[in-house]
């Protein structure tokens, strides 16, 4: 044995790990074969393999399979995997075999090691066995897509949803702050009829309400476990009642339901779920894009764009021009969003991969699922907090802006016609007049008559103004 390192064994025969690492032959195999990124799988997936082999053990001794001394080990050691305390000896890359087998086994040779050393044993001896103890009634083929589920259904409760309820009261709050804020509307980019302000935040808070309710969709196909399949969904070297028993406890242990899969064929062969559930983000990105766009173009300026609101002044915008300040938190929404919509084209493309019994991209559609789950639920959190929130609208230059706008001309519809109204209308702007002087200087209506038609207010609600 070479200093620094221990000679493991596998069925293709030794390998050389390093002396303190608590994984074994497997997974060293794979650290060789694999030396393709630094992207890990994260800290939700971490947790929920730990989740899942705490839950086989304890199940596994309840069935009497299991001896009780080397099943408490194993629960012990799962605990610390649970709680993060083994996270540096998972070691290897996304970019692997597409059945997760690798991590699968990396899981099973750390906490195997690791029972071994709470039962006074040396790392490598065996005395807990991977796959005999740690693997027993499972397969990499169901315990894979099983913490893929886990770990995407309990960030999506536990996180994602509550940050876009904060995000959407929010917009909702400035909605009702706003809604006294005439402005004009804006279709292709160019002048339409008038809108509120707070019209235009109470579409954004439907937006993330609507997105919501998708992502609550998703997430209850996400409960469906592929955990009883074990190799290619019969169910074969495992007790019947295995899989029902383990994930009741999952669910226990997470505070969110889950069920065994309604067909094991189908939960591993297809990871339709997963592309389900990340189609859901994709909706939502589409959702933010828009939303910090429009935010970001209503307060450009100060003085050459729109300048229709502020938003918080939280750094300095440039190193070269004093006192400019940029719409930051607006620009890393659109990058998280761009981010979100090109992992769902990586996970779309994964799911396409379900070949017979068994999807072989699982690695990179749960790193790219997780990824988008957690960088939606932080930057929604910024840009609530602090965007969002110190919005001020800018009611000087609304009503500047709206003065001259001359789709007011539209209110003139239905009483001087299409044909008229529109002359009335390519003349405000050509000359830079208000509708209101160039309908006066014709003549056409009088005093109280454009009192009544052109009153903006009733123009942002249904009805025909002036009636």
């Amino acid at each position: 044995m070479s200093e620094g390192f221990r000679i493991e064994r596998d069925s293709m025969g030794e390998m050389q790990v390093p002396a303190d690492a608590l994984w074994g032959a497997q997974t060293q195999r794979a650290v060789l074969n694999f030396p393709i990124s630094n992207l890990r799988f994260p800290r939700s997936f971490i947790k929920a393999l730990g989740l899942i082999k705490k839950a086989a053990a304890e199940v596994n001794m309840e069935l009497g399979e299991l001896d009780e001394r080397i099943g408490q080990a194993i629960v012990q050691a799962c605990d610390e995997v649970i709680e993060g305390q083994l996270d540096r000896h998972f070691v290897l890359d996304i970019f692997q075999t597409g059945s997760g087998t690798s991590t699968n086994m990396n899981a099973n040779e750390v906490i195997a090691n690791r029972a071994t050393q709470l039962l006074g044993g040396e790392i490598g001896s065996r005395l807990v066995h991977p796959n005999d103890h740690v693997n027993m009634g499972q397969s990499s083929n169901d315990v894979i897509p099983t913490a893929m589920h886990v770990a995407a259904r309990v960030a999506i409760e536990q996180e994602l949803i509550p940050a876009l309820e904060r995000l959407r009261d929010a917009l909702q709050a400035k909605a009702a702050d706003f809604d006294d804020v005439i402005k004009s509307g804006r279709t292709h980019l160019m002048d339409a009829t008038p809108v509120r302000l707070g019209q235009e935040f109470g579409g954004y808070a439907s937006q993330i309400a609507h997105g919501i309710k998708r992502v609550r969709e998703a997430s209850e196909d996400l409960a469906e476990l592929a955990l009883g399949g074990t190799a290619v969904g019969t169910g074969t070297n495992q007790l019947p009642e295995f899989a029902q028993r383990a994930i009741r406890r999952i669910a226990q242990y997470t505070g969110v339901p889950f069920r065994e899969a309604d067909n094991h064929f189908e939960a591993q062969g297809a990871k339709d779920a997963y592309v389900y559930a990340s189609g859901a983000l994709n909706t939502v990105a589409v959702s933010l894009m828009k939303i910090a766009n429009d935010i970001r173009w209503m307060a450009s300026g100060p003085t050459s764009g729109l300048a229709e609101i502020q938003l918080p002044a939280i750094q300095p915008g440039s190193s070269i021009m004093p006192g400019k300040v940029n719409p930051v938190l607006c620009e890393a929404v659109m990058m998280v969003a761009a981010q979100v919509m090109g992992n769902h084209v990586t996970v779309t493309i994964g799911g396409q991969h379900g070949n017979f019994e068994l999807n072989t991209m699982m690695p990179v559609m749960a790193h790219n699922l997780l990824e988008a789950i957690s960088i939606t639920t932080t930057v929604c959190d910024a840009f609530r907090e602090k965007c969002v929130a110190g919005i001020v609208a800018n009611r000087q230059r609304c009503q500047e802006l709206l003065e001259r706008n001359p789709a007011i001309a539209t209110a003139l519809n239905k009483v001087i016609g299409y044909d008229k109204a529109a002359e009335i209308a390519k003349e405000a702007a050509a000359t830079g007049k208000s509708v209101r002087e160039v309908v006066k200087a014709r003549g056409l209506l009088s005093d109280e008559q454009l009192d009544e038609i052109l009153n903006v207010r009733d123009m942002t609600e249904p009805g025909i103004p002036g009636r």
